[in-house]
């Protein structure tokens, strides 16, 4: 009987974890299954560099932005509202449907690089800083892409608006 590879380990392991954070960027689950796999996949083929080095999450987490901000680049092409909320494979565990839904469809109305400046920003915990080296621009870009995103929620859910008033202005 084959034991798993260490690789195989920390792949099964980061996988949940790095599928919640590819579905915000990308907005669609079958997107961020195939962005996941890529990024594991790069990481795979500097493995022995990684496990010597350094964080393999943190690692496969960066190849997964920069992967993501390679397919913006590539293609701009303008995303499409479904006329039912794409279904999670992760259980939902929240109390208040109605609330996950409208927060899900404000999401969507964020352009892709605002929607990944949120994610590294308010759902990662990262600096400006780290969230402008992430995606390759200025700090200035993420501060503006931030205060843009707050303000589109902010129309988009009322309701919030208390919540995201304590994050900036």
């Amino acid at each position: 009987m084959q034991t798993r590879s260490e690789f195989e380990e920390f792949a099964m392991a980061a996988t949940p974890s790095l599928l919640r954070s590819a579905y915000l960027l990308t907005g669609d689950q079958q997107l961020a299954e195939d962005l996941v796999q890529s990024a594991l996949a790069r990481t795979h083929r500097y493995w022995r560099n990684i496990t010597t080095s350094g964080n393999a999450t943190a690692y496969t987490r960066k190849v997964m932005y920069h992967l993501q901000v390679s397919r913006w680049r590539r293609r701009r092409v303008t995303e499409q509202l479904r006329d039912r909320p794409i279904e999670l494979s992760v259980p939902d565990r929240s109390a208040d449907i109605d609330m996950k839904l409208s927060l899900r469809s404000a999401l969507a109305t964020l352009t892709p690089r605002q929607r990944a400046v949120v994610v590294l920003r308010y759902f990662e915990d990262r600096s400006v800083a780290e969230t402008a080296t992430l995606l390759g621009c200025s700090e200035g870009s993420i501060k503006s892409q931030t205060f843009r995103a707050l303000n589109k929620l902010r129309d988009a859910l009322p309701q919030l608006t208390d919540l995201l008033n304590g994050v900036t202005r």
